[in-house]
């Protein structure tokens, strides 16, 4: 009580000080303790302390995993700290919990923004990584998955990863986000750098890391937030989209579910993810311009 009547006349030394004394008598009470934790955390922040804080945050989510203010304030930090990618998983573990928090919704469409421009300034040659058999980590990863990789073939010299960490893109224009590579996280999940592709506005959105167990559907209600400048007839709204991947070799379109994660999706049995990039394409439900581009296609539906 007295940390937060110090927190409130923002005299944050106080109040950081506060805080660790009602953590030092040790109350046994994981749901206090995280509550003392969070809220050092934003006595910390306020101070420009942030990395003290995202400690504090750390500790909180470990004693209360769902303590969604602990989450949101360890995504700031992460923000303060530019670990965008850190940030944008610390997101989609709140919006796991809370799908329609503002503040993580709107934290997470920042991360990746800041996280694609970082990576436009930051350019630098990557590399193709053509993993052999299963005796990559990586390759074990994905077949324990059932995900089908196939890479492009690079005139860099070969090298061979013991992750998945140097798995990269060669690129779906020569401007995208070269260098967006899927991760695994702490928590042993993967995140994909993903292509949205819109055929009738010929533009395109790139997401620098889905996680493997969000779905769809909860990047459309983010990335389609606002209206996008080219949709003048206002049609592109997260419920009235379906989306679709292409079956190269077979010249066969497969709709795909909004409600499925991303792993379901690399899971399919025709889905094939080249150059470690999913792609996917979005259209208007009912549209002409969608009537037109799957005439004559063979299309599997839902």
């Amino acid at each position: 009580n007295e940390g937060n009547e110090y927190f409130k006349e923002k005299d944050y030394g106080r109040a950081v000080a506060a805080y660790s004394e009602g953590l030092r008598r040790r109350c046994g009470d994981a749901e206090l303790d995280a509550v003392l934790l969070t809220n050092r955390a934003a006595a910390h922040f306020h101070v420009g302390n942030y990395r003290s804080a995202l400690n504090d945050a750390i500790q909180a989510k470990k004693l209360k995993p769902t303590h969604l203010k602990a989450i949101i304030r360890g995504a700031l930090c992460h923000m303060e700290l530019k670990n965008f990618l850190e940030a944008i998983a610390w997101c989609e573990e709140g919006l796991q919990i809370d799908s329609k928090e503002k503040k993580l919704v709107e934290m997470r469409a920042k991360a990746d923004k800041l996280q694609l421009e970082g990576t436009f300034l930051g350019t630098q040659t990557d590399f193709s990584t053509r993993c052999q058999g299963r005796a990559v980590m990586g390759t074990d990863l994905l077949c324990e998955r059932n995900i089908k990789l196939v890479l492009e073939p690079s005139d860099e010299e070969e090298e061979v990863s013991d992750g998945l960490a140097e798995i990269s893109l060669d690129g779906f224009h020569s401007d995208s986000a070269t260098g967006a590579k899927v991760h695994l996280d702490a928590d042993g999940n993967l995140n994909w750098p993903v292509l949205f592709l819109y055929p009738e506005h010929e533009q395109t959105d790139f997401t620098v890391a889905f996680h493997e167990n969000s779905r769809f559907i909860d990047h459309l209600m983010v990335m389609f937030a606002e209206l996008p400048p080219w949709d003048l007839e206002k049609k592109y709204l997260p419920n009235n989209l379906e989306l679709y991947f292409e079956d190269e070799e077979r010249e066969e379109m497969h709709e795909v579910n909004p409600e499925h994660t991303l792993l379901q999706v690399l899971q399919h049995e025709r889905y094939f993810v080249k150059a470690g990039t999913p792609t996917v394409l979005v259209f208007a439900k009912r549209s002409p311009f969608s009537k037109k581009y799957f005439s004559g296609k063979k299309v599997h539906r839902l």
